[in-house]
């Protein structure tokens, strides 16, 4: 497991998603066929940032339709802990290219907070979003 100084391997990655939610289970699933596919940003942002941009991505996304996986729940848990921390963020990009999920861990990158995607797809017209909880 990665230390307070380092940035968590993929190995780290895919340890720290067992279970919770259908978005560990697509994350994990997207980490396995592609090394290459996951990266944790080193730089720390201030939670009100992080917090900021996984809503209006939340909104975004239900005004246009695409289909999303676990960003209504890391809005929550965004919202409701963490707040006054920095936290890291990092990136799967699925092999295929059609599901981009995003990570969010505390400031140490030690601990896995929340996780979500958003299908890669064109938005809909006139179609509410469509959630996979």
């Amino acid at each position: 497991m990665a230390t307070e100084e380092e940035t968590p391997s993929q190995r780290d990655i895919t340890a720290m998603l067992q279970g919770r939610t259908r978005a560990y289970e697509a994350a994990r699933a997207a980490i396995a066929p592609a090394a290459r596919s996951c990266s944790v940003y080193d730089g720390r942002a201030p939670h009100w940032m992080v917090f900021g941009i996984a809503a209006t991505r939340l909104r975004r996304s239900v005004k246009i339709g695409l289909t999303t996986v676990g960003l209504d729940g890391t809005v929550e848990i965004l919202r409701a802990r963490h707040r006054d921390e920095e936290l890291r963020t990092g990136n799967i990009v699925a092999a295929d290219r059609s599901w981009f999920l995003t990570l969010y861990f505390d400031a140490t990158g030690t601990e896995l907070l929340a996780c979500n995607g958003v299908k890669k797809e064109r938005p809909s017209r006139g179609s509410r979003q469509k959630l996979q909880l």
